[in-house]
């Protein structure tokens, strides 16, 4: 287990590495990034939910992350990223953001895509109390590619 309430197959599954036969072990230093980021993040916001919420990424090594067509930059090939979506009902994406950046600490969070009401899901990132830059950004798309925006 990564925490509680999160498995070490939930943490590392992807159905895209199953599929070209990706081995998406992560190392031990990568493991103690993750078991922050659910500590830290995961944990607390479930608590507040009060039940179960999706975990759409977490950990990706970076030929998975390269597959998937990631960011060469992207924190989850460090164990320090999670992508999140409350598909149970529990609260919407937007509460989760706002719960996020209200009361806990974290490195990066996305707003990514969706509308000014909701995002399609959460990126959350943590690294450590004093490298966290607390920063908050839009996803959204342009002529076909990925842009980003501090709000």
């Amino acid at each position: 287990m990564i925490s509680e309430h999160i498995s070490y197959r939930e943490a590392t599954r992807s159905n895209t590495a199953t599929r070209r036969g990706i081995d998406n072990t992560p190392n031990n230093e990568q493991l103690d990034c993750m078991e922050k980021v659910a500590d830290e993040i995961f944990e607390p916001l479930r608590a507040y939910a009060g039940g179960p919420i999706k975990i759409n990424s977490f950990f990706r090594c970076p030929e998975l992350n390269k597959a998937i067509g990631g960011s060469s930059k992207s924190q989850h090939c460090k164990g320090q990223a999670i992508d999140i979506d409350d598909t149970f009902g529990h609260l919407t994406n937007a509460e989760m953001y706002h719960f996020i950046k209200e009361h806990l600490d974290f490195d990066q969070m996305i707003w990514e895509f969706g509308d000014d009401d909701n995002p399609d899901w959460v990126h959350v990132s943590y690294v450590s109390p004093e490298n966290n830059r607390g920063r908050c950004l839009k996803a959204y798309r342009k002529d076909g590619k990925t842009h980003y925006e501090v709000i």
